[in-house]
């Protein structure tokens, strides 16, 4: 049997080189040979590690996704979430990712699958935890309810950041201070804190 690098190490370089490439070119750039070039390393490791191309893809988004979910969690339980959640929708890097993967999705039903999985434990989580902020500002839920909420400041957000990839801005900045001038009536000023997340609300 050939021997093959150190499973961390390599698997780990493998899904670095894949998730640049997305990045930088897009979800269809990303090939086996690509991979390997960029990792330098065989290519025919990236099936000894992934099976398949797919397999690739569903371990580049759980990673992705836990590093999101630790993301999440610090944001959820911060002073401020609402301003936390805003930041973090608008965070370009990430919403780049996520929308190759739902590009992605559109073509591959396994990924498809990932990303619904994964869409509702987010969304099941900023829930409970938005509900929660939203009473204790006093907000009707029945006239804003959290989940709405959620995708109201999600949909805004991504639909921002698609635009400004074309660069077109008609309408942002109005949009984004009628958004914070909302947030701000219910949580006062942004305080920002060290690695870009509010302060952790007191226990």
């Amino acid at each position: 049997m050939a021997l093959v690098p150190k499973a961390t190490g390599a698997r780990d370089a493998l899904l670095d080189a894949a998730e640049a490439i997305m990045l930088e070119e897009g979800y269809a750039a990303v090939t086996t040979r690509r991979i390997a070039g960029r990792a330098g390393l065989n290519s025919a490791l990236v099936f000894y590690y992934f099976d398949t191309m797919d397999g690739l893809f569903i371990a580049l988004f759980r990673r992705g996704a836990q590093e999101t979910q630790q993301r999440w969690d610090r944001v959820l339980r911060s002073s401020q979430p609402l301003w936390g959640i805003w930041d973090m929708l608008r965070d370009e890097s990430h919403t780049a990712r996520t929308m190759e993967f739902i590009a992605l999705g559109n073509h591959r039903k396994a990924i498809r699958t990932e990303l619904a999985t994964a869409a509702k434990r987010f969304h099941q989580m900023q829930r409970k935890v938005l509900a929660r902020a939203l009473e204790s500002y006093g907000v009707d839920p029945d006239a804003w309810p959290a989940s709405s909420v959620i995708v109201i400041l999600t949909g805004i957000a991504r639909y921002l950041l698609i635009e400004e990839a074309f660069d077109v801005h008609l309408g942002h900045a109005e949009t984004v201070a009628l958004v914070e001038g909302q947030i701000r009536a219910l949580e006062g000023d942004r305080q920002p804190a060290e690695g870009g997340v509010v302060a952790a609300a007191p226990g």
